[in-house]
């Protein structure tokens, strides 16, 4: 596993090791049942606080990226498959909103894609 800091660059350094690992997991680069280095040991490689790691490590736990399985290890989970579960959640509970406000199908589907052309942008 390789991660790289920029300090300069302005994203916060959790976010970029958050950012760094979910996109290492889902390419395969980080394989399913990859045992990830602990907060300790990968905040000491990084230079960074141990918080900010666990910050990131919570909020790719979250994500259904990685899993903590106690005194084990944290471990690169399955997350195609949580991922598509936790999107399909949400996009069922938009529909459901959606149908509430009396937005069309075509409307729902433009405000959807406004928002995924704003969200990718970045």
């Amino acid at each position: 596993m390789t991660l790289k800091i920029h300090i300069a660059e302005g994203t916060a350094p959790y976010e970029q090791v958050r950012a760094q690992i979910s996109e290492q997991a889902r390419s395969g680069a980080l394989p399913v049942g990859y045992r990830l280095p602990t907060v300790r040991g990968l905040a000491e490689q990084l230079g960074l606080a141990a918080n900010t790691v666990a910050k990131a490590y919570r909020a790719l736990e979250t994500d259904g990226v990685i899993e903590t399985r106690g005194r084990n290890g944290t471990f690169v989970a399955a997350a195609g498959s949580a991922a598509e579960r936790e999107a399909a959640t949400a996009a069922a509970a938009y529909a459901e909103r959606v149908r509430r406000l009396g937005l069309s199908e075509a409307e729902a589907l433009a405000a959807a894609r406004d928002a995924l052309r704003a969200a990718y942008a970045e």
